[in-house]
């Protein structure tokens, strides 16, 4: 407690604007008088429904936090995520491996697909497959698209080489096409048909089996700078034609050697005492035998034969020349 102050202050000191001396003494004893009332204290933080929305805001984050971690884990689970990679999806310092069917909806680009070593590549659609190639400006240099009805394939050139690929077993351009197998094998019944020249060093048949050259309805022409050879070795060789067969050698000559020639279906002449002939199918019932005849030769190339005799019976003026 504050010790009282008593301050006087005397009447000529007393100004119009000054207190009197009850007055001072009054403040003075109301601020020096200890306070007994008792503090008022309020409240810090929420409180209400201020608090229970808080709460509730809380309790549905660590709901929501709780789903989320457990569709993380289960989609982690379903896919099969590992530290190597997702499902059949491998990464590796090769690059990405798939085991198993895979489906891409978006266009893929690689370098390099391959399959393992102990199981096929497939590529599958429902409608074609179409392998694209192009250059460094995006232009298409080559497509290869495998569909229902066929196959095609656009490029300069195509090529099957063989299983160590050196040897180009076909190949085709827009001047030719090759082919570089040992053998060429047409199995088809009607063998194969072509519409111009055909150039081939050697023609054979299969062991066992018959050549046989045929052209139906037009002429069958075999040609070669150095000759023509036509070989059988174990067979008859065999030339058949509708109406006329040319054999024509314009340098040269035509050789036949063999241990029998024989000319069948050549038409007959009779000789008779007046040095004339007479066409018949078969020599005079009432002559002898006829067994030895003479093989003449008109002077435009036709054959006949003629009953050999003393001399020679093949006349020029023969009917058989005649009505050739």
């Amino acid at each position: 407690q504050m010790d009282e102050k008593w301050i006087i202050i005397s009447e000529e000191d007393r100004s119009p604007g000054a207190m009197t001396r009850e007055q001072y003494i009054l403040a003075t004893q109301q601020n020096s008088l200890p306070r007994t009332e008792h503090p008022q204290f309020y409240p810090v933080g929420i409180y209400g429904w201020r608090k229970r929305c808080l709460y509730f805001f809380v309790l549905l984050l660590l709901v929501t936090m709780i789903v989320n971690l457990a569709m993380t884990i289960w989609i982690l689970k379903v896919m099969n995520f590992t530290v190597d990679g997702m499902g059949n999806l491998r990464v590796t310092k090769k690059g990405i491996r798939l085991e198993g069917i895979s489906e891409f909806l978006l266009p893929l680009y690689v370098k390099e697909i391959h399959s393992r070593k102990d199981s096929p590549l497939v590529l599958q659609s429902d409608r074609n497959v179409t392998v694209n190639a192009r250059n460094h400006m995006g232009q298409l240099t080559g497509q290869l698209t495998v569909g229902a009805d066929a196959v095609e394939a656009q490029c300069k050139r195509f090529e099957v080489r063989a299983s160590d690929g050196g040897k180009v077993l076909f190949s085709a351009d827009e001047d030719e096409i090759v082919i570089g197998a040992d053998r060429l094998k047409v199995t088809g019944t009607e063998g194969a048909v072509f519409g111009h020249s055909v150039e081939t060093p050697h023609i054979r048949a299969e062991p066992s089996q018959d050549l046989k050259l045929e052209s139906p309805t037009r002429s069958l022409v075999m040609e070669a700078p150095r000759g023509v050879q036509v070989n059988a070795a174990a067979g008859d060789l065999k030339a058949t034609c509708r109406k006329e067969l040319h054999l024509q050698s314009t340098e040269g000559e035509i050789f036949l050697n063999a241990d029998t020639i024989r000319l069948g279906n050549l038409p007959m002449g009779s000789f008779s005492s007046s040095s004339s002939f007479s066409s018949s199918s078969s020599p005079s019932s009432s002559a002898p035998r006829q067994t030895i005849y003479e093989l003449c030769a008109c002077p435009n190339g036709k054959l006949y034969l003629s009953p050999a005799g003393a001399g020679s019976t093949c006349q020029s003026s023969s009917n058989i020349c005649l009505w050739s």
